[in-house]
């Protein structure tokens, strides 16, 4: 199998998946600890989902069965992990585009929440957003780091379905173009 045609069947786009994943928690920790942007307790489940959905594609892409059972579960799994920070990142932009005097004032750290409360009501809390999360601190093309996100995940959400709902050939050697 050349190069090309490993990174094409469902094996090599499940680790291009990963990467991708891989990619965006580099970014993250780069604009935290190099820029200097400080993540706000969605930011930081954002980070939980697309280190889960870059997790649901390792196992994916290590596992690589060549059945179409196994793609359309390996399709479903990274659908459903990634709803996580999906729905993480659409509830931030969400946020960040209330009015000034509409949004909840700041709450607590995360850590102290965490230390503080059981886990679902820390899960509550963060998810109704105060007013750290609606602070927009860094911005490309005037999409904030969120929006950003969401756009993202989506973009994996499609790549995943497409990698491993479509016949993978490329590990047939029986196919051939016609």
């Amino acid at each position: 199998m050349s190069a090309t045609s490993f990174w094409v069947s469902r094996r090599g786009g499940n680790w291009l998946g990963a990467i991708a994943c891989a990619a965006m928690m580099a970014y993250a920790f780069y604009a935290q600890y190099v820029l200097g942007l400080e993540p706000c307790p969605l930011c930081m489940f954002q980070r939980v989902g697309v280190v889960a959905l870059g997790v649901a594609f390792l196992i994916a892409g290590v596992h690589a069965p060549s059945g179409s059972g196994w793609g359309r579960f390996y399709a479903a799994f990274v659908a459903v992990i990634a709803a996580l920070p999906g729905y993480v990142a659409a509830r931030h932009v969400y946020i960040q585009s209330l009015p000034p005097g509409s949004v909840p004032s700041c709450g607590a750290t995360l850590d102290y929440m965490l230390d503080v409360f059981p886990l679902l009501t820390v899960v509550k809390k963060v998810l109704t957003g105060g007013g750290e999360c609606a602070r927009i601190d860094w911005t490309f093309v005037g999409l904030s780091m969120p929006a950003w996100v969401l756009i993202a995940v989506l973009a994996l959400v499609v790549w995943g379905l497409w990698v491993n709902l479509r016949p993978d050939h490329a590990n047939n050697s029986s196919s051939t173009p016609a």
